[in-house]
């Protein structure tokens, strides 16, 4: 009998699945705390430990260590071999700090603003408030963090999201034609990674990163650590006040999902007036299918309505109709990668 069937052989019902859901935090919040803890870079730099090697290498208390790691096993994200432990494959890759495909960032920035918004759900149904704290919107600040004061968190982040912008970068460099095209903007393109993978992919194209002026140091580090600051360049500005980039083509990705309706509409609106004509605008982002079942794009978009005052994830029928308003002629959209959809829109 499958683990997630809500009646036992004799057909009564059993509250197994409900206590799943209920207790699926526990999961969650053990993972954040082993990258808080830097469990998985540790192991991937000294190798497979034992729980007191462990317990003296990160500070763990006896009474709780042995449950902790053993719950890590049964997550998939720890192997156990006899009294040793050592990462999974996929913690290895992703959960390592010292791997460019760590997504370790994304963990911290969970457990500091995500996680805890969810814990005040209630009040959201409530109020439609967001429940996370607003940064303040300054010069300093980054991803909710005061880049001046802590850039390796900012770094961190960073990382995590050029651990998914490079797949992505990798599919629009593949699957759109870039042949009569000369230049192209990543829009809120933070340090520039997206731009740099499609740069790289088609040496015939420039690249421009537009993000505001507090991400210049962190592309500058970047893009000159992947030896493409000729044809990569950045732009300061903001995309709701400041002009767009010179550009026949525009990239919105990770950034409709941030905003409301009437910015989106704005958002789309300013760029098909940057456009030349024949320019494109690319879309990507968790696209909703309109079903109850796609679980884990309604927690997303659930993650953002928490998190900012008028963020969600949309449907693909919705972004069509803003870019029809906006002015844009021939629209396609397919599936990118497990859980995204990318929209290609032509002025």
């Amino acid at each position: 009998m499958p683990e997630s069937s809500a009646t036992t052989e004799h057909g009564a019902l059993t509250p197994e699945p409900i206590h799943r859901v209920l207790l699926a935090y526990c999961g969650s919040k053990a993972l954040m705390s082993a990258v808080e803890l830097d469990l998985f870079s540790v192991l991937a730099q000294d190798g497979p430990a034992t729980e007191p090697e462990l317990r003296r290498k990160l500070g763990l208390h006896p009474r709780l260590a042995r449950h902790f790691l053993d719950a890590l096993v049964a997550l998939d994200l720890l192997r156990a071999d006899g009294e040793r432990y050592a990462n999974s494959p996929v913690a290895d890759h992703f959960l390592d700090r010292a791997k460019p495909t760590c997504i370790g960032g994304f963990a911290e920035m969970t457990s500091d603003t995500f996680y805890p918004a969810w814990g005040r759900l209630t009040k959201a149904l409530r109020t439609g408030q967001a429940q996370a704290p607003q940064p303040p919107d300054d010069e300093d600040h980054l991803f909710r963090v005061n880049a001046k004061e802590q850039p390796d968190r900012v770094r961190r982040f960073m990382a995590s999201m050029d651990s998914h912008s490079t797949r992505i970068g990798d599919e629009l460099a593949a699957r759109l034609d870039w042949s009569a095209r000369t230049r192209f903007a990543d829009l809120g393109g933070a340090r520039g990674n997206l731009t740099a993978v499609i740069a790289k992919a088609h040496p015939h194209l420039r690249g421009v990163c537009f993000d505001r002026p507090q991400s210049r140091p962190f592309f500058d580090e970047h893009i000159g650590r992947l030896g493409l600051s000729d044809r990569v360049t950045f732009q300061a500005g903001d995309f709701f006040a400041d002009p767009l980039p010179a550009a026949d083509v525009l990239i919105y990705g990770h950034v409709l999902h941030d905003w409301g309706p009437d910015s989106r509409r704005m958002l789309l609106d300013r760029a098909y007036q940057a456009l030349p004509e024949g320019g494109a605008l690319v879309i990507y982002d968790r696209m909703l299918d309109g079903s109850p079942k796609d679980l884990s794009k309604l927690m997303y978009s659930m993650t953002f309505m928490l998190a900012s005052a008028g963020g969600s994830e949309y449907s693909v029928d919705e972004c069509r109709d803003w870019l029809r308003q906006a002015g844009f002629a021939r629209i396609d959209a397919q599936p990118l990668l497990h859980d995204h959809t990318v929209v290609v829109a032509h002025k």
